[in-house]
């Protein structure tokens, strides 16, 4: 009981406060691998935490098989009309499932509908552009003709990058291939598998501050993700500069553009000095906060029986 109480304890307030401390750390703006890693992380476990607290309330560690045997005896007991005189924690147990397959139930649900409606969407998509564009060999991007500067990309096994003709028009030829280069990260990276985590993620518990804040920052770490990357090859200057032509480009769904409402701050952010790597302390840190957001959850649950276990063994006295 007391692990179920620690779990459902630790799940609600890393839940509404988790992400303060996570915002506070600014230097994981240096490293967006490492602040995706961290986000994904926390969300993780507050899920897991929700949902081993319903297992062990249902069914303590320490005496699983006990439990389970009393339930199932209790249960055939009562169906043959001689209840037993001392049920083995009836409410506990159905209390302890229900949280537990709520959790799982919406957790899969979300998951799957961000899945699949993403991939039906780009698909879809996808086909559609097929018949309205025009293949560009040097840049192995789509032209479709429209006015408007944009670029952006349409993931999946036959990933799609698309550029209007209005950004060909008003982008020079180096600020082009910089556009291309931060699609192209976003296809390579395969980033759409981390949209759709934070959005699988952001629906599960959307009342909870955590889930609602990863929602707004994946996607924005996702673009800076892709800013370095281009910027690598192209410069800083030069991505910052054709962000400047297409940051009110608006992106269809299940796509993702080089604009956007993040395209200001990312100016700003291309503009300044580069951020130094993190250092050898930061890269541990982050290591290990990802590493104890996982395993922290399986710990408190595993950690008394493993205690009292050792206690007993005779081999140890």
């Amino acid at each position: 009981m007391t692990a179920a109480i620690i779990l459902a304890t630790y799940a609600i307030g890393a839940g509404c406060a988790l992400h303060l401390l996570i915002e506070r750390a600014r230097w994981l703006s240096r490293a967006p691998r490492a602040a995706i890693a961290i986000w994904l992380a926390a969300a993780a476990s507050v899920v897991m935490s929700a949902v081993l607290a319903g297992v062990e309330l249902a069914f303590p560690t320490h005496a699983f098989r006990d439990e389970l045997a009393a339930f199932v005896t209790a249960c055939s007991e009562a169906l043959s009309g001689h209840p037993s005189s001392a049920p083995p924690r009836p409410f506990a147990i159905l209390a302890g499932l229900a949280i537990t397959g709520l959790t799982v139930a919406r957790s899969a649900h979300c998951a799957l509908s961000a899945f699949l409606g993403g991939w039906r969407g780009r698909r879809a998509h996808r086909s559609a552009l097929l018949l309205v564009g025009r293949h560009h060999g040097d840049l192995d991007a789509l032209v479709v003709e429209y006015d408007e500067p944009a670029a952006y990309c349409v993931p999946g096994r036959k990933g799609l990058i698309v550029i209007t003709r209005g950004a060909l028009n008003s982008l020079h030829p180096s600020q082009v291939r910089a556009v291309i280069a931060h699609e192209r990260a976003h296809l390579n990276g395969r980033h759409h598998l981390l949209l759709n985590a934070a959005q699988t993620v952001a629906r599960t518990l959307p009342q909870l501050p955590l889930f609602a804040r990863l929602g707004q920052e994946i996607p924005r770490l996702v673009e800076i993700l892709a800013d370095d990357t281009a910027a690598r090859e192209h410069g800083r200057d030069t991505i910052a500069t054709a962000l400047v032509s297409v940051a009110r480009a608006s992106t269809p769904a299940n796509a993702l553009g080089v604009g956007g409402d993040t395209a200001v701050a990312r100016i700003v952010r291309l503009l300044s000095p580069a951020p130094a790597p993190l250092g050898k302390r930061q890269r541990l840190l982050a290591a290990l906060g990802v590493s104890g957001l996982l395993a922290g959850p399986a710990g408190v649950l595993l950690a008394p029986p493993l205690i009292a276990f050792l206690s007993g063994c005779p081999t140890l006295q």
